[in-house]
């Protein structure tokens, strides 16, 4: 999912309403549903070095309050244009301002560990788009911080928070589809043209798009897979461009994904299981249908042929870079309701989660040759006795100092897929 404007790290959110973030009241709702920044700070009366835990009332209203970026013409620039009442030159500026509590980091893959760190030592709640960071030991690092400092920290798979997604957990936890046995979709954009994705210090499919399969796969399946095989085709510059995964969970289940810069593919996903299936006709990273099938004569709950269901996003109030952009706002009220029960880890997207992806990623670009791929620690097998899911979410409407100029500059995130 995209952020409209990406050169901008940090932003900041406050209790006044009548905000450009104010939609409908509902909590944590920024312009139009989609975020309006890469990185963005937020006070959640619970999260802040000066605040309780927990202490957050149900009526607060979020407001954007401070964006930093690495040049403080373009965080004015961008605070002008939104509304928001401070900007900063620098990130560890934003980090130090007493009115943020949540802080969300979008900036390009190379930054994740540097500044998410910046901000969890200093306190701040910190959402962080996904992947956490290039791989298993940067988000291992992160979550060993976020531990140590005793601050809430989450990886930014918003499908995961989606109603759509939601119907589905439902349907897996009630056995309405039996025992899921098989998982494969397909996602591809033609974005091999960004900067940012034919940088090998964190571009290409895996890192961008891979994910969405692996967090998807393997909730479904209900952990680690026994054996994972990638191949793929690299670009001139050496990152991933087409990759195809297959993934062995055991008990003949198993789940086949590819991803691609180069082609556009579907984004169709599709779960079968013992009972039933179900499908997301495209956009499996932010799916708004759902169509499940399997009749009576096969022990399966939904005769008389295939049922659609349709869940409506709200409508955007702002261009949006990317479709579905206003689904944010459930993996933002998410945070917002983890932060109101002092958690420091969410359930729904907890740390084992996000480690286990990046475990699965570092495999994946090792096999495919993709270069300065780090060897992955062993996986745990998956738990016996069959899928075991997470609970659903709550229903609700560097070191210090900044990236150098020549690294991963943020100006070549403008079109962030989220």
């Amino acid at each position: 999912m995209g952020v409209p404007v990406s050169p901008w790290v940090g932003a900041g959110l406050s209790r006044t309403p009548g905000s450009p973030w104010v939609g409908d009241g509902s909590p944590w709702v920024p312009v139009g549903g989609g975020w309006a920044l890469p990185a963005a700070g937020v006070p959640v009366g619970g999260a802040g070095p000066s605040r309780t835990p927990g202490s957050l009332p149900d009526a607060w209203v979020p407001q954007a309050v401070a964006v930093a970026a690495r040049e403080l013409p373009r965080a004015v620039s961008f605070s002008r244009r939104h509304r928001i009442p401070r900007a900063y030159g620098s990130y560890r500026e934003l980090a130090q301002d007493p009115d943020i509590d949540v802080v969300y980091v979008g900036v390009v893959t190379p930054w994740h560990l540097p500044l998410a760190r910046l901000f969890l030592l200093a306190g701040r709640p910190v959402l962080v788009e996904k992947p956490l960071g290039l791989n298993w030991e940067e988000a291992r690092e992160l979550v060993r911080t976020a531990r140590e400092t005793g601050t809430f920290l989450m990886e930014g798979y918003w499908t995961r928070f989606l109603p759509a997604w939601g119907r589905l957990r439902a349907l897996l936890r009630g056995g309405a589809l039996g025992e899921p046995l098989f998982f494969g979709g397909a996602l591809g954009v033609a974005l091999g043209g960004l900067p940012r994705l034919r940088d090998p210090r964190g571009g290409g499919a895996l890192l961008d798009l891979g994910g969405y399969g692996l967090q998807m796969a393997t909730e479904a399946m209900g952990g680690a897979p026994r054996e994972l095989r990638a191949t793929g085709t690299l670009s001139p510059s050496g990152v991933d461009e087409t990759v195809t995964m297959t993934l062995d969970f055991g008990g003949k289940r198993q789940a086949v994904f590819s991803v691609s810069i180069a082609a556009q593919l579907p984004g169709g996903a599709t779960l079968g299981g013992t009972r039933g299936w179900a499908q997301f006709p495209s956009h499996m990273n932010c799916p708004t249908e759902l169509v499940l099938g399997g009749g009576p004569q096969d022990g399966g709950p939904h005769g008389g042929g295939p049922r659609r269901e349709i869940f409506p996003l709200p409508p955007p109030d702002q261009p949006l870079n990317f479709p579905h952009g206003t689904g944010l706002r459930y993996e933002a009220q998410h945070v917002r309701q983890c932060l109101l029960k002092g958690l420091t880890e969410s359930p729904v997207m907890p740390f084992a989660a996000s480690e286990l992806v990046a475990q699965l990623l570092d495999e994946a670009r090792g096999q495919v040759g993709v270069g300065g791929s780090p060897k992955p620690p062993p996986r745990p097998l998956p738990p016996p006795g069959g899928p075991q899911h997470p609970p659903a979410p709550p229903q609700e409407n560097p070191p210090p100092g900044e990236p150098p100029e020549n690294q991963g500059s943020p100006q070549n995130t403008g079109e962030e897929e989220k």
